[in-house]
């Protein structure tokens, strides 16, 4: 094969076009079965970009010149390029390659961001260092999705980099989709501007002679100028990225590896910010990611019967049939957030703002503003970029709406950028918002319900990306209260959310030795008074959440004990998420890592009982 002689990028000089092509076949196998082999995966955006990254290598010198990928799920055909494609077996595995570029992996990889919209300003910054007297030389490459390009710090990092003049190159992968089809007018819009370096240098030579004429040299200058913009206005649509001050070229055939390069290699030799747009196919070269018209098998993942997001997706419809004012908002992710059904059913209530989470926050307290009743859905990681939305236009303004977060807590598979660990630290500083954190399928239509008919205020519902458990209606809590599972006398357990199953495991084994707990399932901030009346009551006190444990949901229960408390207050462990950046693994093997498992938690419980028995 000849992928197994590509062990870095100047190995792809030699080939020839003929060769080219069948490595892109081979690496396209290469991304499907290992992603097949890993169980999960970024599938479709890698699959579109093999012909880009190819040339990309081919004329870009890496890592000496710096290429930086947005949303790096789009970057496996770089890994493999840069050597790494014999440990594609251990993609997205404990201690094996990540499913994003990182910096620990390669000298190749620059960034590793997973956050979309960022990589215009990592170039902004990485070219007014190259600028600068500690700079060296180094040509500055970005690549950015059309649907990133629907984030506004894009629109931000373009603005400044335009207006600086810095030189950096822009790829604008367009494959007409962001997770799913890309919410954008703008790739409508986007002029067709030939870019020809002898002309621009033509052009620049003619400038420079009309300037040091004497007299009429100034008037035919600005003769010329307006010709020039009078023709392109003729016969050019609007040009959006001149109009900022980036230059435009495109758009190009992505799958064409020599008119790639071309486009380029052209582009090097403008002096100033370029965009150069390329077509591509998402999920190009497999037919069941061709196939698939919601997202192009951008990942694996559906909605799985029996999730946390099936019963929300049950929920929202069954809210909307009886409340014509609800609208949903996402920020591209329809089907993972579990809205497709809801769109299918109300296809006028679903609001797909693309990759845009802060006008999302905002726009939805407008909208309570003008009497809808709005539920923001959302990756709880994703909700951390609109935080200061959430906290001063929806939270000061008190308005309801419901924020619907899936994927909180430990994700798994994804790494640290995708873990939801600090939405529950953050939300319950938000002032007059509830908090609901459900413990079962069944938990999550009773909350959205609740939050919907009882909070006059924000309120955020999370849950995890795993398999939500089925239980019997006693075992369902009601409005803005905890719920005591089970009863006991040495220590009393205090769970958030999916850690109730591991607190009601713990407390099993617990008994089986006489040590008798009680159990509380959190459900919701504000906290239960008669929640905490009831752990006073005990010698030691453990909480446990998949959040970060400064700051969160424990530290909120061990605070209200040690003030409310009268004589000596009880002990108080607080379990959660370490303050650290959590690399990639199975959840369930970082969480038990971490002690937030049954087995944790009964051994932290059998040292605490320990500890305080005479």
């Amino acid at each position: 094969m000849l992928l197994d002689s590509i062990s870095g990028p100047s190995d792809l000089q030699r080939l020839t076009p003929a060769q080219l092509v069948v490595l892109a076949q081979e690496i396209r196998q290469h991304i499907v079965d290992s992603v097949a082999q890993a169980g999960g995966g970024h599938l479709g955006s890698n699959l579109g970009a093999v012909e880009l990254t190819l040339a990309l290598h081919r004329v870009f010198d890496s890592p000496r010149d710096i290429l930086l990928w947005d949303t790096g799920h789009q970057a496996y055909v770089h890994k493999m390029l840069t050597g790494r494609a014999g440990d594609f077996a251990t993609l997205r595995q404990a201690g094996g390659l990540s499913g994003y570029p990182s910096r620990a992996e390669s000298e190749h990889d620059w960034i590793e961001n997973s956050h979309a919209s960022t990589v215009i300003s990592y170039a902004h910054g990485l070219a007014v260092a190259q600028e600068h007297e500690v700079g060296q030389g180094r040509r500055i490459v970005a690549v950015i999705g059309d649907g990133a390009l629907t984030g506004g710090m894009a629109f931000e990092g373009l603005n400044n980099l335009g207006h600086s003049g810095k030189k950096a190159i822009i790829v604008l992968n367009d494959n007409g989709r962001s997770y799913a089809p890309t919410v954008s007018k703008l790739g409508d819009s986007l002029a067709r501007l030939r870019l020809n370096p002898t002309y621009l240098r033509n052009r620049s030579r003619l400038d420079r002679l009309l300037h040091d004429m004497p007299v009429v040299g100034h008037q035919l200058e600005k003769s010329l100028d307006g010709v020039a913009a009078a023709m392109r206005e003729m016969f050019e649509p609007p040009a959006f990225f001149e109009n900022l001050g980036v230059r435009y070229t495109g758009p190009f055939d992505g799958h064409d590896i020599e008119g790639v390069e071309k486009a380029l290699r052209n582009a090097t030799e403008y002096d100033g910010p370029i965009v150069v747009h390329v077509l591509t196919q998402k999920g190009r070269g497999h037919a069941p990611a061709e196939n698939d018209e919601i997202k192009r098998l951008h990942d694996t993942g559906g909605l799985k019967p029996g999730s946390y997001t099936a019963a929300f997706s049950e929920a929202i419809i069954k809210e909307a049939e009886n409340r014509p004012e609800l609208v949903a908002i996402t920020a591209a992710m329809p089907d993972s957030t579990g809205l497709l059904p809801f769109g299918q059913r109300f296809p006028e209530r679903l609001i797909d703002v693309g990759i845009a989470e802060q006008h999302a926050v905002t726009s939805a307290a407008g909208m309570a503003m003008g009497g809808l009743r709005p539920v923001v859905a959302l990756y709880a990681t994703f909700l951390t970029r609109a935080i200061d939305q959430v906290t001063y236009d929806v939270g000061l303004h008190g308005q309801p709406v419901v924020f619907c977060l899936d994927r909180a807590g430990i994700t798994g598979d994804d790494g640290p950028s995708h873990h939801g660990i600090l939405d529950m630290a953050l939300v319950t500083k938000v002032p007059g918002m509830t908090l609901f954190a459900p413990s079962s399928y069944q938990e999550v239509g009773v909350m959205l319900h609740d939050a919907l008919e009882l909070c006059t205020g924000p309120a955020t519902i999370r849950w995890a990306k795993t398999a939500a458990p089925s239980v019997s209606p006693d075992q369902v809590g009601a409005g803005l209260t905890g719920r005591l599972v089970r009863e006991g006398r040495d220590l009393c357990i205090l769970a958030v959310g999916k850690m109730l199953a591991a607190a009601e495991a713990a407390a099993e084994a617990l008994a089986a030795d006489g040590i008798d707990a009680t159990v509380w399932d959190v459900r919701v901030v504000p906290l239960d008074p008669a929640m905490l009346a009831s752990a006073r009551d005990h010698p030691a006190i453990i909480t446990i959440e998949d959040g970060i444990r400064e700051g969160g949901v424990g530290a909120m229960i061990a605070g209200a004990i040690s003030q409310q408390s009268v004589g000596e207050a009880p002990v108080v462990r607080v379990l959660g998420t370490p303050t650290e950046f959590i690399e990639h693994a199975k959840a369930d093997d970082i969480l038990a890592h971490l002690g937030l498992d049954a087995v944790g938690l009964e051994a932290e419980a059998r040292a605490l009982v320990a500890a305080l028995r005479p």
